[in-house]
């Protein structure tokens, strides 16, 4: 099932910000409960977001905010900036609601428990990757994203 209280959290939120006429923070938040039911209403039927599905929804759009302050940034427009400053006042809106990021030592040392690991079953290098990522998902996919942690796997693995 999914977090109620997270989605709870959300409109609660919303409301909050329509209350104290917070222009950024409500159009967030309603951008992000609209992102979530469109992610439920999704398929062949509706359903109810898992934990993990709500907050994969919450990256991507973090994500995707990161990604336009990105080209906004490097378009060259004279509003350019104004508008990559938006998108990344609406990724940290977003990213807010995700659990705390892992930091690069721990991060480091997670990988290097895997690669090892993976190193005891016969597996080095590049080929490795697969299998590394899909024992370091599971036990850390929550804490870091998926692109830091490839990076630090192929970092690791290249060693």
């Amino acid at each position: 099932m999914a977090d109620p209280e997270l989605k709870t959290r959300l409109r609660d939120d919303l409301r909050a910000a329509m209350r104290s006429k917070d222009e950024l923070r409500r159009s967030t938040l309603r951008m992000v409960l609209t992102a979530l039911s469109s992610a439920e209403v999704s398929g062949t039927t509706a359903r109810e977001l898992s934990d993990d599905e709500v907050l994969a929804v919450l990256r991507s759009e973090a994500k995707k905010r990161r990604d336009s302050a990105t080209v906004y940034a490097e378009a060259g427009r004279d509003d350019g900036a104004e508008r990559a400053a938006r998108e990344d006042a609406e990724a940290e809106v977003v990213e807010g609601y995700l659990p705390a990021q892992m930091d690069d030592a721990a991060l480091s040392a997670a990988v290097a428990t895997a690669v090892a690991a993976a190193a005891e079953r016969g597996q080095s290098g590049p080929r490795a990757m697969g299998p590394v990522m899909g024992v370091l998902r599971p036990t850390v996919g929550q804490q870091v994203d998926g692109g830091r942690l490839a990076a630090e796997v192929k970092r690791q693995l290249a060693d």
